[in-house]
């Protein structure tokens, strides 16, 4: 299928100290790639230069073909080319339905003279979204908190809401950091299960930061592993348990459990 992200050469220093160091590596359309490494391997640093929030030194990020390198998150986005967060970023005084309603962009209801002079519009696009989001809600099985306030929602319930945003502007790749941090197991499963349909079905390209292996071994192939602002290496979670380089740099010569 191609690659859907080609990341060449890309450097990136904060106060003198050299945080990603020459690294390049490619993400293949359709995928779920896993991104992997020891505390402080720039595997966040990374995503932000993806995602357009910091800009690179040196290099390329180029996302279908395209070089995106200094664009903002927000032209990615119309792009889509979508980021979730450790710790979701829900709007907490409104419904998990209103939530995912918010998503798309210029709505006709954000401008006061079509609110007045042309109601039918914004009603009917309204509704569109309304049903769209429905139907997000029923994709991902939540349907029994739809109508609650989202900051009453438990921390897995917030992951889920925020993988159904992506949903609400058709992703074509979407960056996940730390999906598992602060869900319980049985959500857990819920979110794998549907990162998996969203790939299969939809034809999303995901590329996951996690420090949960058995969730990255459930999810991912291929693995990239990073090491002082470098990829280490990439492969299979078996490659990646026997490689001896890579054991060391990550568990300080421990063994890789999954």
């Amino acid at each position: 299928m191609g690659n859907i992200l080609e990341v060449k050469q890309v450097s990136k220093s904060f106060d003198a100290l050299q945080v990603i160091n020459d690294c390049s590596f490619e993400i293949e359309q359709g995928s779920i790639t896993g991104l992997i490494g020891p505390n402080g391997a720039g595997k966040t640093t990374m995503f932000n230069l993806i995602a357009g929030v910091f800009h690179a030194d040196q290099g390329q990020i180029l996302y279908q073909d395209k070089d995106i390198s200094g664009h903002k998150p927000e032209e990615l986005f119309q792009l889509g080319l979508l980021r979730t967060f450790q710790i979701a970023q829900e709007f907490s005084r409104l419904t998990a339905l209103e939530n995912l309603m918010m998503v798309p962009n210029h709505q006709p209801g954000e401008s006061l003279v079509n609110v007045w002079l042309r109601s039918g519009k914004v009603a009917s696009f309204e509704e569109k979204v309304r049903q769209k989001a429905n139907d997000v809600i029923d994709f991902l099985k939540l349907g029994h908190i739809k109508n609650e306030l989202a900051g009453n929602l438990s921390g897995g319930q917030k992951k889920l809401l925020e993988l159904g945003r992506t949903m609400m502007v058709d992703a074509k790749m979407v960056l996940l950091d730390e999906v598992a941090a602060g869900v319980n197991r049985t959500l857990l499963q819920d979110l794998t299960a549907n990162i998996q349909r969203l790939n299969r079905e939809l034809g999303y390209t995901f590329f996951v930061i996690e420090h949960d292996m058995d969730m990255i071994a459930q999810l991912c192939s291929p693995i990239i592993v990073m090491a002082e602002g470098r990829k280490m290496m990439q492969g299979s979670i078996e490659e990646i348990r026997a490689n001896p380089e890579v054991v060391k740099a990550y568990f300080g010569g421990g063994v890789i459990t999954t």
